[in-house]
C-alpha cells in the first residue's frame, strides 16, 4: 500500500485552502442569482453578465415568434435547391446566436420558409415584428462593379470574418465558391485601382478598392478603421449570404406548451433533489460527503453560468443534460468516498487512505466522463438546435464534473485533514475511532 504524503500528492493541500475553494464557489453563486454589470473603459456602454433569472428559455417554456419568410422581388418560386441554401444559412446564422430551440421548415410548393424560435430573455414587448430584428437583415447581398453591373450575390460566399492583415490593422476576409471564384477572378483582374461595391440590397455597405487581382477565392478587405466596425462588416456580409432576400410576410406569437408554471415545478423539484442528496452524503459519508456538496453545488453554478451568461437557449433537452451531468457528479463522488472507507476499513491510515481513495477511483471517474464528453462533442459538431443545447450542457457539465468532482474535491477534503479535530476517521466512513497516522 502507498506510503506518500496525500498532501504532496498531485495537489498541494494548505489549510486555507477549503476556505478560499469554497469562497470561490459562494461569489459564483451570488453572480449567477444577481448577475453583473462591468462598465467597459472609455465607453458607456457596459458588459453584462446574465444571472440564472435571465436564462433564455425555449418555446415550450416561455413561447416565441412563428414567421413566414418569402423571397424578395423575386419572379416565380424558387427551387428546393435554393430554398434549403437560405434554410441552411438561417439554422447557421441561429446557431452562431445560440438560439438552439427552433423549427425551420421549407414550404417547396409556395416557396416559403417558416420559422419558429423563443423570446428573448429580456423581452417586454413580446412584439414578434420587433423580434425579429435579433435575426437580422433578410436582404440580398451584391458586389458591383463601378457601372452597376453584379459580379457576385450572397450565395457565392461560403464565409466572412473580421481578422487583422499583415500590417496588423483591422480587416475582413472573404471566402468565395469556386465558381463565384472564378468570376471574382476575372473581375478584379480587370478593376485593379477601381472600387467593387458591396450593398444589402440597394444599401452600400462597403466599397473596396481592388489592388490586385485575387485568383485563389479568399480576398482581404483592408482600411476599415477599427475592430469594431470589421466585426460589423463581415456580419452583415454573413447576414446576406442568402441565395436571394427575403421578406417576413407574416409574424405571430407561439403560446407555450408547458410554460413558467411547468418551470417553477422543475426548479422546485430540482432543489428539492439537490437537498436529499446533500443530506445523504452528510449522513452516508460524514466529511468527504459534506465536500461533496461544496463540489455538487460549485458544478450546478458552473453550469447555469455556463448557460446564462452566453444566453444559450436551455431547452428540454438542454435540461437533461444539466440533469445527466450532475448525475454522473454524484456518482464521481459516491466512487471516491467509498474508495476511501475502504481504505481505512482494511488498515490504511488516514493520510494513506485518502491518497489511494482518490488514485484508485480516478480512473474510473476519467473513463466515464471521458466517454461521455466524446459524445457531447460529437453532438456539438454534427447537430444544431435542440441537439446542439443538449450536447452543449452536457460537456459543460463533464468539464466541470472533473474540476470539481475530482480537482476540487481533493483540494479541499486535504485541506480539512489538516486540522486535528477532522483527522478522525470516523468522519471519513470508518468504524474505528482512532487513527493510525
Amino acid at each position: 500500500m502507498a506510503k506518500r504524503s496525500f498532501m504532496k500528492s498531485r495537489t498541494q493541500a494548505k489549510p486555507r485552502t477549503f476556505f478560499i475553494v469554497a469562497g470561490i464557489i459562494l461569489v459564483c453563486l451570488i453572480l449567477a442569482i444577481t448577475g453583473l454589470r462591468i462598465p467597459i473603459p472609455g465607453k458607456s456602454e457596459y458588459l453584462q453578465l446574465h444571472s440564472v433569472s435571465q436564462i433564455r428559455f425555449g418555446i415550450d417554456i416561455v413561447g416565441g415568434v412563428d414567421a413566414v419568410f418569402a423571397p424578395k422581388d423575386y419572379e416565380g418560386v424558387p427551387t428546393a435547391t435554393d430554398l434549403a441554401a437560405a434554410r441552411s444559412i438561417i439554422e447557421l446564422r441561429m446557431d452562431n446566436l445560440s438560439i438552439l430551440d427552433r423549427d425551420v421548415t421549407v414550404d417547396e410548393t409556395n416557396g416559403r420558409i417558416i420559422v419558429r424560435y423563443p423570446w428573448k430573455s429580456d423581452e417586454t414587448d413580446f412584439d414578434p415584428a420587433k423580434a425579429l430584428d435579433e435575426l437580422g437583415e433578410m436582404a440580398l447581398l451584391t458586389f458591383k462593379e463601378p457601372d452597376g453591373t453584379v459580379v457576385l450575390t450572397g450565395a457565392d460566399v461560403v464565409k466572412s470574418a473580421a481578422v487583422f492583415d499583415q500590417n496588423n490593422q483591422p480587416a475582413v476576409s472573404l471566402e468565395f465558391k469556386p465558381e463565384g471564384a472564378a468570376r471574382f477572378a476575372e473581375a478584379t483582374a480587370r478593376l485593379i485601382n477601381q472600387p467593387i461595391t458591396i450593398s444589402m440590397d440597394e444599401t452600400e455597405i462597403s466599397a473596396p478598392v481592388v489592388r490586385t487581382a485575387i485568383e485563389d477565392g479568399n480576398a482581404i478587405i483592408s482600411d476599415i478603421g477599427s475592430v469594431e466596425k470589421a466585426i460589423a462588416l463581415a456580419e452583415k456580409i454573413n447576414a446576406g449570404a442568402l441565395p436571394f432576400a427575403l421578406e417576413a410576410i407574416s409574424s405571430s406569437s407561439i403560446s407555450p406548451t408547458m410554460g413558467i408554471g411547468a418551470l417553477n415545478v422543475m426548479t422546485l423539484a430540482g432543489l428539492v433533489a439537490f437537498i436529499l442528496i446533500c443530506l445523504f452524503m452528510l449522513l452516508y459519508y460524514r466529511l468527504p460527503g459534506f465536500i461533496a456538496c461544496w463540489s455538487l453545488l460549485g458544478q450546478v453554478v458552473g453550469i447555469l453560468l455556463a448557460i446564462s451568461i452566453p444566453q444559450q437557449t436551455l431547452t428540454l433537452q438542454g435540461i437533461a443534460g444539466v440533469i445527466l451531468s450532475i448525475g454522473m457528479g454524484v456518482d464521481a463522488n459516491v466512487i471516491i468516498s467509498e474508495r476511501i472507507k475502504e481504505e481505512l476499513r482494511e488498515g490504511a491510515s488516514l493520510t494513506v487512505a485518502l491518497t489511494n481513495g482518490f488514485d484508485r477511483a480516478l480512473s474510473s471517474v476519467i473513463d466515464g466522463n471521458v466517454t461521455v464528453a466524446i459524445a457531447a462533442i460529437v453532438l456539438m459538431i454534427f447537430g444544431s438546435g435542440s441537439m446542439l443545447s443538449f450536447g452543449y450542457s452536457l460537456l459543460v457539465g463533464v468539464i466541470l464534473n472533473g474540476l470539481t468532482g475530482v480537482v476540487a474535491s481533493r483540494v479541499m477534503i486535504g485541506s480539512l485533514s489538516q486540522f486535528k479535530p477532522l483527522r478522525n476517521p470516523w468522519l471519513y466512513g470508518a468504524r474505528r475511532v482512532k487513527a493510525n497516522v
